[in-house]
């Protein structure tokens, strides 16, 4: 089984986590050294396929699809990786092997044996309403039916809370007990978002690491029970932050980006800007258009502060980036810093979407949406009966997200400046090698504990 806690580094085990501690104890311990950008998309496609997004193409956790002129976010489909992933290399191995994935993203439409997934029902009136994904199919009604709906909004959202990874959790070891997969991939985010909107040495993240190792140690004890092997690592380590950048405002200002109004709010049109940028955490892909402007789009990001590296061109080899879907031009941010969206000079003509939680319609990735607007007064009763409205088959738009990038507090996505900030791999199993593992390595240790190489 491996648990990944998202979020998870060395200094953060100790006396709020006994279960994690406890592993330690007995098992071992390595850092990994994490690929760029050390995001949860790209992560997770380095950690199962053994490659770097140069080969396995997951650039980020979205990029900008050419062929439609689009910018898309959180995608699902498997088929988006482009390279084999740790089960179709077991299967080689031993063709009895079976895996199931417990939310690992690029779940959808895989050859793993048994996947459960995040994936709402869209409504045509415009609602989103809580729902997973499953195979097989029939699993979906059962785990529902245990465990209650899947708790989306308390998945991501200002509402995030332990909700989701305490189902998760009863997901996983409910698959394991009914299916008992030679491998079962488990994905646990809730410390990821509270180190975010905390950030790390925060006081309030004491009380969060005792709820997610209590999850932790459910899987631990059912693991004992069934003499399963444990994995627990994470993607990346969380940085504190108090610097957002906002990218695009800085290419709007050279002449770069084309804007369209819309019932008086302003939208990026991103194919028929010269230049803008996915802004991803501590990474920003910068895609040109126009060529003729490289120099132009150069001379912008020079004079940006907050950022600490500039890759264009052949530079992104250097990074394990030169990939069709990458940006012409990667952007790593100041380790203090990180990448907003925001183009727009004034609040009042943000889009209307900017208000709200909606991950796959805003053109990079916003944080902001783990709170509510401090400044909207009596905020939790306005939404209330927003819902009602809605219930009443009524429109109404839950614009309740701050446009306040300060609030922030944690980010990643760069590379980390020392090992406490590395990610972890803690085996149940000892390990003949304490050395930092790459980020490309960490299939081979899956498939040596699968097959008793540990």
């Amino acid at each position: 089984m491996v648990i990944n806690v998202v979020g998870l580094t060395r200094p953060l085990i100790g006396q709020h986590t006994p279960n994690l501690q406890r592993l330690l104890s007995v098992g071992s311990c390595r850092s990994i050294t994490p690929q760029l950008p050390a995001v949860t998309c790209a992560a997770q496609a380095t950690y199962l396929t053994g490659t770097s997004p140069r080969e396995h193409g997951i650039v980020g956790n979205g990029w900008f699809f050419k062929d439609t002129s689009e910018v898309r976010l959180w995608q699902q489909s498997d088929a988006l990786v482009q390279r084999p992933r740790v089960w179709d290399v077991a299967r080689k191995i031993d063709p009895a092997f079976t895996c199931a994935n417990c939310f690992w993203w690029y779940a959808m439409y895989s050859s793993a044996d048994v996947t459960v997934t995040p994936r709402p029902q869209y409504r045509a009136d415009g609602r989103k309403l809580p729902d997973v994904w499953t195979h097989p199919p029939t699993l979906r009604d059962e785990l529902q039916k245990k465990f209650g709906q899947f708790p989306l909004f308390k998945f991501w959202g200002p509402m995030s809370s332990i909700e989701s990874s305490t189902w998760i959790t009863s997901a996983a070891i409910e698959v394991s007990e009914q299916f008992k997969p030679t491998l079962n991939l488990v994905y646990l985010p809730h410390l990821d978002y509270c180190l975010q909107k905390f950030g790390p040495g925060a006081k309030e993240i004491d009380a969060e690491l005792g709820l997610i190792d209590k999850e932790v140690g459910r899987l631990l004890k059912h693991a004992a029970t069934e003499n399963i092997r444990v994995i627990v690592l994470s993607e990346y380590g969380i940085t504190r932050v108090s610097k957002p950048i906002h990218i695009n405002r800085a290419l709007r200002n050279a002449g770069l980006l084309t804007l369209r109004i819309e019932a008086g709010r302003e939208l990026l049109d991103c194919a028929a800007s010269a230049a803008f940028a996915l802004a991803d955490h501590q990474i920003a892909h910068v895609y040109i258009n126009d060529v003729s402007r490289t120099a132009d789009v150069l001379k912008a990001l020079s004079t940006i502060d907050g950022i600490n590296n500039i890759y264009s061109a052949n530079e992104r080899n250097a990074i394990g980036l030169n990939h069709e879907r990458a940006g012409d031009v990667i952007v790593v941010s100041q380790p203090d810093a990180w990448f907003t969206y925001y183009w727009w000079l004034d609040d009042a003509v943000a889009p209307d979407y900017a208000r709200t939680v909606d991950i796959h319609r805003k053109p990079g990735y916003d944080p902001a949406e783990l709170f509510l607007d401090p400044s909207i007064s009596l905020v939790k009763l306005k939404i209330a009966a927003k819902l009602l409205k809605r219930k009443l088959g009524l429109r109404a738009l839950l614009d309740v997200i701050p446009l306040d990038a300060t609030l922030i507090k944690g980010s990643h996505g760069a590379m980390p400046l020392s090992d406490d900030a590395m990610p972890v791999l803690i085996s149940s199993e000892p390990a003949k090698d304490s050395s930092p593992l790459r980020a490309t390595d960490v299939m081979n240790v899956m498939l040596g504990h699968v097959f008793d190489l540990a």
